[in-house]
C-alpha cells in the first residue's frame, strides 16, 4: 500500500500569546520556517533578558528544513535568528529592509556569512517541494509580507501581520486582487493575525498620524521630542516630514533608532530632505521652535533614552520646560505601569506630554474585526487557523470565522507544539511535539529554568541566608563557627538577638546529630536548614534561602 502523504502546520511560537511567532510547515521529509521570533520577558522572569521559542523539533530535523520566510524585520519576527542561525546553515528570504534589519542582528552576533535572498511581492519561487509567493501586506513597518506556501496538498496562505490601509505612507496597499486570485483558485489553510481581534470596526490610517503630526508640530512653541517603537519605518518618516514642514532640523537618538534610521535612510526607505538631519549636540544649541528629537522609550524601558531624560540621567539631552513630548506608540500589555512613571517624570520636568491613544498620534499595526472578515471572506479558506494572538485573541477570531461560514470542524484553535495535520482525506490534530520557552540570560541560552527562576523568586522576596562553620573529621564537634551572613533578609544590627538564636539553633542541631552518630553532609546541612528555616518563620514569617556551608578540618 503506498504510503499517504501529508502536510503538517506545527506553530513553534505565537500561539497564546504576543510574540515569538515560528511557524513549521512540513511536507512528507521537506519543511519551511515562517518566521523566528522573540518575546520580552514576563515580570515574573526576574533577570531574563530575552525569550525564545524551544527549537529543539528543527535541530531533530534539521536535514529537512529547506529555507526560512520572514514576513517582515519587528523582533517577534526576527529576534530568535541570531540564536536559531548559530545551528542552522539555511537560506533566509525575505524583502531588502526586513534582510537590512535581520543583517544588523546577525553582525552584533558574528554571524556574517548567511544565505540572504531579497524576494518581491508576487515573485514565486521553488524551495524542494514547496513554490513560495509572497504577498504585500500593510503593517507598522515597510515591506510587510504574507505569504502562499503551495504544497502537493494545497495552498496554505499566512497573512503576517497585516492591516487594510487604504492610504498608506508609503502608497503601496495591501494586495487585496492576490489574496482574492488565491481564495478563487483554493486554499487549504489561512493562518491569519488575531491581535486586534477584540476591536470593532477597522484599524485607522497610518497617514491619520501624519496629519496629527502636523498639527502638533504647527502649535509647538518650543522643542519637540518624538518617542515611537524604532521600527516603525513609517512614523518616522512622518515625523521628519512635519518636522521639515514646519522648518525644524531632526536628531536621532536612542542606538536602535539610530541603527534603523541608519539602515532605512540607506536602502532608501526614508526621504529626508537635505540638511534636516543633524547631530545631538547641533541640536541643543538650536533654538526650540527650531528642533526636533526622535527617539526610543515610547514603552518606558529603564535604559531607554526617552526614559533617562524623564529621569533626568541622559548625558546629552535635558528635559526643558516647555518641551512637548509625543509618545507615538500604545504600551504593550504588561508595560503600562512603566510608561505612566515615565510619563508621570515628564510632567515633573516641566513638558507637555501628548501621549492619550485618543490624540491619534498612534495607530495599531494590526487588524481589527471588519478587515479580519475581509481577509477571511477573499481567502475563503477550507480550514482555517487564527495565529498571533493569546487565547481569549485566538478563540474571538474563530468565533468569527464560524460566523462567516467556516464549519467549527474545520477551525483550530492550537498550542504551541500543536500538530495539525491535513491528508486527502481531512484534518485533524496530530499530536504535539516540543515547544515552549527558552530564557536568554546575559550569554547564556537556556541554561536558566524554573529551578533558578524560582530560586531567584524566594531571593527577591525574603532574601538569603548563609551559615558558616568548620567541624572535627575525627569528632564531628564545632570547632570554629557557626558564623552567619544575610543579605535582603533582616537588618543585621537590629536583629542581633535573633541570628545569635539562630546559631545556638546550629550549635543543638549538630550535637543532637552527634550524638546519632549523623555524619552524612547531605543530612547534616538539610537538618540545619530545617531548624532554622522553623525558627526564622517563627520570628518573622519569612523564608529566607538558607545556605549551610560546612568545612571539614584535621
Amino acid at each position: 500500500m503506498p504510503k499517504e502523504h501529508k502536510v503538517q502546520i506545527i506553530p513553534l511560537g505565537g500561539l497564546g500569546e504576543i510574540g515569538k511567532n515560528m511557524t513549521v510547515i512540513r511536507y512528507d521529509n521537506q519543511m519551511l520556517l515562517v518566521d523566528a521570533g522573540m518575546a520580552f520577558p514576563e515580570d515574573e522572569m526576574l533577570g531574563i533578558d530575552v525569550v525564545i521559542p524551544d527549537y529543539s523539533y528543527l535541530i531533530e530535523h534539521k536535514e529537512m528544513l529547506q529555507g526560512i520566510l520572514v514576513t517582515h524585520g519587528h523582533e517577534d519576527h526576527i529576534g530568535s535568528l541570531p540564536y536559531l542561525l548559530r545551528d542552522f546553515n539555511v537560506p533566509i528570504f525575505s524583502t531588502r529592509l526586513t534582510l537590512g534589519l535581520i543583517q544588523s542582528k546577525l553582525k552584533e552576533s558574528n554571524l556574517n556569512n548567511i544565505k540572504a535572498t531579497v524576494v518581491q511581492p508576487r515573485e514565486v519561487f521553488k524551495l524542494g517541494v514547496f513554490r513560495v509567493e509572497f504577498i504585500r501586506v500593510n503593517h507598522s513597518i515597510p515591506d510587510a509580507l504574507g505569504v502562499a506556501i503551495h504544497t502537493p496538498l494545497g495552498t496554505i496562505v499566512h497573512t503576517g501581520d497585516f492591516k487594510v490601509d487604504h492610504t498608506p505612507v508609503s502608497g503601496e496597499m495591501l494586495d487585496i486582487h492576490k489574496f482574492a486570485e488565491l481564495g478563487d483558485k483554493g486554499v487549504l489553510c489561512l493562518l491569519s493575525d488575531s491581535t486586534n481581534v477584540e476591536r470593532p470596526g477597522f484599524t485607522m490610517s497610518e497617514s491619520r498620524v501624519g496629519q496629527m503630526f502636523d498639527e502638533a508640530f504647527r502649535n509647538a512653541k518650543d522643542r519637540i521630542i518624538v518617542a515611537s517603537f524604532a521600527s516603525n519605518v513609517h512614523r518616522i518618516q512622518q515625523a521628519i516630514t512635519a518636522a521639515y514642514r514646519t522648518n525644524r532640523k531632526v536628531a536621532v537618538v536612542g542606538r536602535s533608532m539610530v541603527n534603523v534610521v541608519n539602515i532605512a535612510d540607506e536602502l532608501g526607505y526614508l526621504d529626508v530632505p537635505e540638511g534636516t538631519l543633524v547631530d545631538v549636540d547641533e541640536i541643543i544649541s538650536l533654538p526650540g521652535n527650531q528642533a526636533c528629537i526622535l527617539t526610543t522609550g515610547s514603552q518606558g524601558e529603564p535604559m531607554s533614552a526617552l526614559t533617562r531624560m524623564a529621569m533626568n540621567d541622559h548625558r546629552r539631552v535635558e528635559i526643558q520646560p516647555g518641551d512637548t513630548v509625543i509618545i507615538s506608540a500604545s504600551p504593550i500589555p504588561g508595560n503600562e505601569k512603566s510608561v505612566a512613571r515615565t510619563i508621570d517624570h515628564l510632567f515633573k520636568q516641566g513638558a507637555n506630554v501628548i501621549y492619550e491613544s485618543v490624540s491619534g498620534m498612534h495607530v495599531s499595526g494590526h487588524a481589527s474585526q471588519e478587515e479580519l472578515k475581509l481577509m477571511l471572506n477573499m481567502v475563503r479558506p477550507q480550514y482555517f487557523i487564527p495565529v498571533h494572538g493569546e487565547y481569549r485573541m485566538l478563540i474571538k477570531h474563530a468565533q468569527l470565522a464560524e460566523q462567516l461560514g467556516i464549519p467549527r470542524e474545520n477551525i483550530f484553535v492550537a498550542e504551541n507544539g500543536s500538530v495539525i495535520e491535513f491528508t486527502r482525506h481531512g484534518a485533524t490534530l496530530a499530536g504535539k511535539v516540543t515547544a515552549g520557552n527558552v530564557l536568554i540570560d546575559g550569554l547564556g541560552i537556556g541554561d536558566v529554568g524554573n529551578i533558578v527562576l524560582r530560586d531567584r523568586k524566594q531571593l527577591s522576596q525574603d532574601g538569603i541566608l548563609i551559615v558558616v562553620m568548620t567541624i572535627s573529621r575525627a569528632t564531628g564537634a564545632i570547632v570554629a563557627g557557626p558564623d552567619v551572613v544575610t543579605r535582603g533578609f533582616v537588618y543585621v544590627r537590629e536583629s542581633e538577638s535573633m541570628l545569635d538564636e539562630a546559631k545556638e539553633k546550629v550549635r543543638q542541631t549538630m550535637a543532637r546529630l552527634r550524638e546519632n552518630k549523623v555524619t552524612e553532609w547531605a543530612v547534616l546541612k538539610s537538618q540545619i536548614r530545617d531548624a532554622l528555616s522553623k525558627h526564622f518563620y517563627e520570628k518573622t514569617r519569612r523564608r529566607p534561602m538558607i545556605l549551610p556551608i560546612i568545612q571539614e578540618i584535621e
